[in-house]
Parts: C-alpha cells; structure tokens; sequence
C-alpha cells in the first residue's frame, strides 16, 4: 500500500508538472527584442570568398584610374611649360616672368589634381609619376645630354643647361616627396606647396616690379617682395586647406588653422629674406623650415 500511494503520488506530481508545462507552451512568450521584427539580414559572401573575387576586381579598377589620372595630369604639365614656351618665342611676356608663372602654376596646378586620383593607397605613387618625368627631363637637359630650347627658356634665368639642375630640379624634387609622404590628409605638405608656389613665386614678381625699396639687411630682398610672401604665401596656403576640406579629407580647427599659418606665413617671409640664396635655395629652405615648424 506504501509503494502504491507513493507511485500515485509521483504520478500526480509527473502529471501535474506537464500540465503546467503544456499551458505555457499553449500561451507563447513574447521576447523583448526590437531585432524580432525586422527583416532577416542579407545574404553575405563571407569575408574570404569575397576577398578572393572583388579584390583583384577593385585594384585592377583602381590601377586604371590611377593611370588615366597621370596620363591626363602629365599632358597638362606639358601643356603648361609648351605654353608658356610659345609665349616667349613670341616676346609676349618675358623670360623671367615666364619662369615664375611657371614654377607658380605648375605646382599648385599638380597639387589641385589630387582629388582625381582614386582612394587606394598606391594613388599617391602615381601621382609622383608626373614630377618624376620632369625630374627625369631636368637631369637630362641639366647634364646636356639633350638640349630643349623651349625648357631652358621657360625655367632658366640666364639659359644655361646647369641652371636646370639647381632650382628647378630641387623644385620637382619638392612636389615628389609631398606627394609620397604627405598626400591628402596632410596640412603639412598643402601649406609647405602653398607658401612654396604662391608665397615664394609671387614675392619674386612683385619684388622684380615695384622692390624699388631694398631691405637693409639684404640688398637683393625688397620690402614689396617680402610683404607679397607674407600676403600670398597665407591666402594661397589657407585656399588649399580650404580646398582639400571641402572635398573631405581634411578636418581643421579654422582659428587655430588661420593663426598657425599666419605665424608660419611670417617665420617663412623672415627665413626667405635672410642673405642666404648662396647657401640653400629656396625651394629648400622654405619648405624645409616649414615643415619643421608643423611637426613640433
């Protein structure tokens, strides 16, 4: 009787218990996550099968990009010095004042195509392709292996090959490692450019017209040209950062952008009046110091 009353009991507990299972899985639950009520998520190819397909699809898109890119911006470059070219066989425009629209416009004209190049991380290198071949016809031209009247005329002072491998050369020399180290993201390289071709350029043909008034530290420095550095170096160096943060790769904090420049515009003004075109070029100098400053 003991057995029979516990084996009934068991079995009223058992019963009990699956009763009281099978009613709650009559009322179903309703789970507290928003996720319930969306879609499924689509379908994605995992990350090593999509890596081997859209990869080699992607570069190859980028590469030809890239290499449209230079082709077009290299045909510009040469365009520009052709031009130039033809206006002093002309008697336009003078052979100095030529050099300088020159080494003014070519520089920011290089800088300002950036944004044409793809996102990959070779862009950059092909983007130095294009100083890299004037680099090339300098140092060919320079050590007279060949003889281009019309790059003599447009980049020298006194047409004599060697010229070409000073300035000039230091020049294209400056445009190729802003383009490999510094590229897009960087303020550096931007402002280094801009106080380079803007600042630097413009001082010289605003010093050679109205530099009546010399500097008495240095005689071959006027008063004109050192303000026109100052002036045109921080409007051109402020344009290109305006530029490139426009197009998104640059974000800046504008009041301190402004007052660093205009302290950089000024130490480089200084520094490219000293007494010292026998010792460092400009196109050194400038830039050099520049980027010093920037990377305290």
């Amino acid at each position: 009787m003991g057995l029979l009353a516990l084996t009934r009991r068991n079995w009223i507990t058992t019963t009990a218990l699956v009763s009281s299972l099978s009613g709650e899985l009559k009322q179903p639950r309703i789970l507290p996550f928003r996720t319930l009520h969306r879609s499924p998520p689509a379908f994605r190819i995992p990350s090593f099968s999509s890596s081997r397909v859209s990869s080699p699809l992607a570069v190859s898109s980028d590469v030809l990009h890239d290499a449209g890119a230079t082709a077009a911006v290299l045909i510009g470059a040469y365009s520009l010095v052709r031009g130039f070219d033809n206006l002093t066989r002309r008697n336009l425009i003078q052979q100095n004042l030529s050099r300088k629209l020159v080494h003014i416009l070519s520089g920011l004209l290089f800088t300002m195509s950036w944004p044409i190049f793809s996102t990959s991380t070779g862009a950059r290198y092909f983007a130095s392709i294009v100083p890299t071949v004037n680099c090339l016809r300098l140092v060919i031209n320079g050590l007279s292996l060949t003889k281009d009247e019309g790059l003599l005329k447009s980049l020298t002072r006194e047409g004599k090959p060697e010229e070409l491998l000073r300035g000039p050369l230091y020049y294209v020399l400056i445009l190729i490692l802003s383009a490999v180290i510094f590229w897009r993201e960087s303020p550096v390289g931007l402002i280094s450019l801009g106080m380079m071709c803007g600042g630097d350029g413009i001082a010289d043909i605003m010093g050679r017209k109205f530099g009546s008034k010399r500097l008495p530290y240095n005689q071959e420095k006027s008063w004109v040209g050192s303000i026109s550095m100052f002036i045109f170096g921080f409007c051109v160096s402020i344009g290109m950062l305006y530029y490139f943060s426009v197009l998104g790769y640059l974000e800046l904090d504008w009041v301190k952008a402004v007052q660093n420049v205009a302290l950089i515009s000024l130490v480089a003004t200084v520094v490219e009046s000293l007494p010292s075109a026998g010792v460092v070029d400009d196109n050194i100098s400038v830039p050099l110091m520049y980027r010093v400053l920037l990377s305290r």
